[in-house]
């Protein structure tokens, strides 16, 4: 094993299970089978040309003793960064590629230096971008989920759309599975939608960003993306991994995409919720969607209906965030989400993340504005450092929105 520059290699480290005997091996079957295939057997000039192209072992360490000799052990590899072209199909394939189906091994940590990193997209927009777009930057941002779509027609959606807006929520997104166009096209709504924020906007003061499910033919997606912001997108909501990084990566670097992206987990669970098996969610949900462009990430929040543990999260939002040659990402927290939790959202994440909810703004007894005002309710008074029971007594909303969710304090 050597201690390597960091700036020439892209380092992977592995959890896998192996025979303790057989570690070397193991890793240098990955180092060499990873990068140059066999070389040895070549002729001495060809070696010393192939030798720069080879991965190298930078580290091994047994993590825990099992039975039969087998143990649980950390493998690092060091991937020459001459190997990579800047695309994600290129790093996933190098790094994990055939490994991912050899037994019982995880990706667990990925590292890549800021001269491969700085040659991807990263965030348009970022963190600063969408605060500025909306003018807001001195609270979290509230998101709205459609809940009601398929099958409504426009002036229904529409209708949705208002309701949502005149809760105060800063952007509305659509459902991820909105895919059909038989009521109402994508067009059709960010048209409709724009019309409506405006008008909400001067009954309120507030800015709203609709957020569009991109869809259709991936072939056909840049040229729908370039019109729906022309025709006043908040943003595109994309799920990343039905696309494709590399097609999110494509987006981002286009200039003509002029509003922020908003990748959506669909399908990314495939990926990182094996114990034993894929890629870390921190890697999957942190570290590529930055890379690729996008300028807010959702993901499960620790304490709903679809939960990622606390500190996987934790490492998820500091991928986001990490300093480095790309603006850092909004995090947006999901799945469960209601008033009640506001205060710890902010005890755990810090005040630039999104507070997204579906279900906490429509499942409200006073319906979807209530919904929203709950939530701004309860935003408002965990900055201040106020107990929600407390700011509930000058918010009818918020008290109605405890009563039947509760609420948990930092």
């Amino acid at each position: 094993m050597r201690r390597l520059p960091n700036d020439a290699y892209v380092y992977a480290t592995y959890r896998l299970v192996d025979r303790e005997d057989k570690l070397k091996a193991r890793a240098d079957g990955i180092a060499v089978g990873l990068t140059v295939g066999s070389w040895t057997d070549l002729p001495a000039a060809k070696q010393a040309q192939v030798q720069k192209h080879c991965g190298v072992v930078e580290r091994m360490e047994t993590v825990e003793h099992l039975a039969d000799g087998q143990v649980v052990a950390d493998i690092t590899i060091g991937y020459p960064v001459i190997n990579f072209t800047p695309t994600f199909s290129a790093l996933l394939t190098t790094v994990f590629g055939k490994l991912s189906m050899d037994g019982i091994i995880k990706l667990i940590a990925l590292h890549i230096p800021d001269a491969l990193r700085q040659q991807f997209p990263g965030p348009k927009f970022g963190v600063q971008g969408v605060r500025d777009r909306l003018g807001v930057h001195d609270r979290p941002l509230l998101m709205s989920i459609f809940k009601s779509c398929i099958g409504n027609n426009l002036d229904e959606l529409t209708a949705h759309f208002t309701e949502q807006a005149l809760g105060g929520a800063d952007l509305i997104k659509d459902d991820e599975i909105f895919f059909t166009e038989a009521y109402a096209t994508p067009e059709e709504r960010v048209q409709a939608y724009a019309k409506a924020a405006e008008r909400t906007r001067q009954e309120t003061g507030k800015r709203v960003l609709y957020a569009v499910n991109l869809t259709g033919p991936v072939f056909e997606l840049r040229e729908r993306a370039r019109r729906l912001a022309s025709l006043g997108a908040g943003a595109l909501l994309l799920n990343v991994y039905a696309y494709g990084l590399d097609v999110l990566a494509d987006l981002a670097r286009d200039p003509e995409v002029t509003v922020p992206i908003m990748a959506h987990p669909a399908v990314s669970g495939a990926l990182y919720a094996a114990p034993h098996h894929g890629i870390s969610a921190d890697i999957v949900l942190g570290e590529l969607l930055r890379l690729a462009g996008a300028d807010i990430v959702i993901y499960p929040s620790p304490y709903g209906s679809v939960t990622l543990p606390r500190e996987e999260g934790e490492r998820l939002v500091a991928a986001l965030r990490r300093p480095g040659p790309h603006k850092p990402c909004l995090p947006a927290p999901s799945a469960g989400i209601h008033p009640g939790l506001v205060p710890v959202l902010l005890r755990d994440f810090g005040t630039d993340i999104i507070v997204n909810a579906g279900g906490g703004i429509h499942g409200h007894p006073g319906g979807a504005t209530a919904g929203g005002r709950a939530f701004c309710a309860a935003i408002d008074a965990a900055v201040r450092g106020i107990p929600l029971p407390q700011a509930a007594e000058n918010s009818p909303a918020l008290a109605q929105a405890l009563q039947k969710w509760g609420y948990r304090e930092a």
